[in-house]
C-alpha cells in the first residue's frame, strides 16, 4: 500500500487488457478538495495513443494501484486531437 501520493511517480501503468500504457510522471491534483484528480503520463505507448502523445488520465478510470497502475477503462485507441476515434465523427 502506497504511504505518500508522491510514489505513485514513476509506476508503470497497464490499460484493462494488459497494455503498457506509459510510466506516470506527474499528478494532477485538486488542491481545493485534495484529491489527486488525474495521472499525467509524457510519453505514452504509441500503440494507443497516436504519437506517442502526453496524456492526462482522469483518477477515476484508476482501478488498483500497487507495484503499478491498473485502469479499469481506456479508450482503444487516442487520435492526435486527444479524442478517441468514435468522438471523431461527432464534429
Amino acid at each position: 500500500m502506497l504511504e505518500e501520493i508522491s510514489e505513485l511517480i514513476g509506476l508503470q501503468v497497464y490499460s484493462p487488457d494488459g497494455i503498457f500504457l506509459g510510466n506516470v510522471d506527474n499528478l494532477v491534483m485538486d488542491l481545493d478538495r485534495e484529491v489527486i484528480d488525474g495521472l499525467y503520463i509524457s510519453e505514452s505507448n504509441p500503440l494507443l495513443v497516436e504519437d506517442s502523445q502526453s496524456i492526462n488520465i482522469p483518477y477515476r478510470w484508476v482501478q488498483a494501484v500497487g507495484d503499478v497502475v491498473i485502469l479499469r477503462y481506456f479508450p482503444q485507441h487516442i487520435s492526435s486531437e486527444g479524442k478517441p476515434p468514435e468522438d471523431e465523427d461527432a464534429e
